[in-house]
């Protein structure tokens, strides 16, 4: 009888055990792209939704959705003020976003309003101009800036100060050009980006490698150089140069990652941990972050949280260099 009883108590309890592992998995997942279709912040969404549905670590399909303005300040804003225990939302970040962050362009919320999840991969600034532009190198962009640094229209995901203002404002530091004096159009994520170049609307687009590379294998778009360390692996860019080769010793890699709201519970804050603990080792997951034209870079709570703060440190110090920030 003793025996019987504990049985039903052990089997009870695993029950209990496995209903509580199962009510961890969040309910309507749900990835916000703060930019419009098409750019690093819809790819970074779509690899997650991609990686979590295949590897059965969500049972349900997750959906995602667009959040733009102000280059992640709108998401970033709604998700801490009005949607902080969504445990089932999660949003993506990259580079980016923290350099914003650093310059308070994300209103009353800092850094540390979030609950920063998961890095999953990482990207490279680069210049792209059109199949037919008149610069071929890099050297040719420079020229004309060095001669009316007016008259070139170059187009940035966000405003002066953003990411992709800063790339182009390290090449002219370079090269002795006052980056106040280039004249900046700005976009709303890499998607528009790459329309108005390819309309002929800007002649040059400040951007991401990974974004350019579908417009690299159409031939519509080439890259005058990537600011990474050396040129970067596969079919598609091993022959783009880098600003570094050409004598511009600018770098700029683009972390792409994850963050939950701030009220999210513990509990379910460990189920993403976890999840993408195990996604960001396996093989499977490096071949879809591959697919993306993305580079490995792998860290997930704490050690992200901390990768973060220092990061936005590291920008406001730029930005200070810059005029960006009063010190």
């Amino acid at each position: 009888m003793k025996t019987s009883m504990r049985t039903i108590l052990l089997t009870a309890s695993c029950l209990m055990l496995a209903g509580q592992a199962m009510a961890d998995e969040p309910r309507r997942p749900e990835c916000i792209a703060p930019a419009a279709p098409g750019g690093g912040f819809d790819l970074t969404c779509k690899l997650a939704q991609s990686a979590l549905v295949e590897s059965k670590l969500l049972k349900s399909p997750m959906r995602v959705t667009y959040m733009p303005g102000g280059v992640g300040a709108v998401a970033y804003n709604a998700v801490v003020a009005q949607r902080p225990s969504e445990a089932g939302t999660i949003t993506a970040f990259s580079s980016g976003s923290l350099l914003n962050l650093a310059q308070g362009k994300f209103g009353r919320f800092d850094e540390n309003a979030v609950k920063w999840l998961a890095g999953v991969g990482t990207s490279y600034g680069a210049l792209a101009v059109r199949k037919d532009s008149p610069f071929k190198t890099l050297d040719d962009l420079v020229k004309a800036l060095k001669e009316n640094p007016g008259k070139v229209v170059i187009g940035s995901g966000g405003t002066v100060g953003s990411q992709d203002w800063m790339q182009t404002a390290l090449i002219a530091r370079a090269a002795g050009i006052d980056p106040r004096e280039l004249r900046y159009v700005a976009m709303e994520g890499g998607g528009e980006l790459a329309t108005a170049l390819l309309g002929g609307h800007i002649q040059v687009a400040s951007t991401d490698i990974s974004d350019s590379v579908p417009h690299i294998e159409s031939g519509d778009m080439r890259i005058l150089a990537v600011f990474s360390e050396e040129r970067l692996p596969g079919k598609v860019v091993a022959e783009i140069p880098t600003a570094k080769e050409q004598g511009y010793d600018v770098i700029w890699p683009v972390i792409r990652g994850f963050y939950l709201g701030p009220k999210v519970s513990d509990e379910a804050y460990t189920w993403w941990k976890n999840s993408f603990d195990q996604l960001l080792a396996s093989e499977d997951f490096a071949k879809l972050r591959e697919d993306r034209e993305l580079y490995p870079f792998a860290m997930t709570g704490d050690e992200l949280d901390a990768y973060v703060k220092k990061q936005v440190a590291q920008y406001k110090e730029l930005a200070q260099e810059f005029g960006l920030i009063q010190q």
